[in-house]
């Protein structure tokens, strides 16, 4: 309710304001989510490809890192895979800034395991306990005799922030967990560790690593928008004011048909 509120007064704020944007005539800046980047890659190759005057730079780094780069104007556009924190709305209007949020995807966050492993169902509160430390060997959960090794993300993830918030329950993340600074880390890392589990982003699942079901629901396009996965969330890109000139036509150029296409195509969940 209170993230409704803020959105709504921000966007009558916006009309009422002069929008600010740092993008320079045919180039944007890209920066942020690891989650986001897949779709930003893609949409990006499309975007210049249909206008060759427009140079596109995209980066990583994290949920957190986008928003930042947003409120310190250094990019045209934060991918973030999370909403904006409340101290990020105070940081960024101190400075002068109206980050506004635009729902650019779905996503649901897969807990993963190595291949070789048989588990391949987990109760959100069995992943609670392992994540806090509490289950430590597999064969407490139907697997193996041998040792969990817990891996998550980093602080300044989005994907961090949702499954302390929908696993986690606030809780924190055992501090004897791997960290891992992009969804590519996590994946390579339980490939190459048979006792490993972590949790990706839909969009990097591949055989690499084996999918874990959520008490019985497997996590797909499909069940995050019947709403029975129990880990999923929207995506975003964040703008400084309401867009304009190239960054509102690349905008909207995502929330097309075509676009939201390259959207599944980058492994994530269109909004239609």
């Amino acid at each position: 309710m209170k993230k409704s509120l803020w959105f709504t007064a921000l966007v009558s704020t916006l009309f009422l304001a002069a929008s600010v944007t740092t993008a320079s005539a045919g180039r944007l800046v890209l920066k942020g989510s690891t989650t986001v980047l897949p779709i930003a890659q893609k949409i990006s190759e499309a975007y210049m490809a249909a206008h060759p005057d427009v140079k596109i730079s995209l980066s990583g780094g994290g949920s957190g890192n986008g928003i930042k780069a947003v409120v310190d104007q250094t990019a045209d556009i934060g991918n973030s895979s999370r909403f904006i924190k409340g101290k990020e709305v105070k940081l960024a209007t101190g400075k002068g800034v109206l980050p506004v949020p635009h729902r650019i995807a779905l996503d649901c966050i897969v807990p993963v395991i190595h291949p070789d492993n048989p588990v391949d169902d987990l109760s959100l509160d069995q992943l609670k306990q392992i994540y806090l430390g509490k289950i430590t060997n597999w064969k407490q959960v139907g697997g193996p005799d041998k040792k969990i090794v817990v891996i998550s993300r980093d602080s300044s993830s989005g994907t961090f922030d949702a499954w302390k918030s929908l696993v986690m329950k606030k809780e924190r993340v055992t501090p004897r967990a791997l960290t891992q600074p992009s969804n590519g880390g996590l994946v390579t890392q339980v490939a190459t560790t048979k006792g490993a589990i972590a949790y990706i982003a839909l969009g990097y699942m591949n055989k690499e690593v084996k999918a874990v079901r959520v008490g019985g629901v497997k996590g797909s396009a499909e069940t995050t928008l019947n709403g029975r996965y129990p880990i999923s969330r929207p995506l975003f890109m964040f703008t400084n004011g309401w867009p304009k000139g190239e960054t509102l036509d690349f905008i909207n150029f995502i929330l097309s048909r075509k676009g939201q296409a390259l959207v599944e195509e980058a492994g994530s969940i269109s909004l239609y």
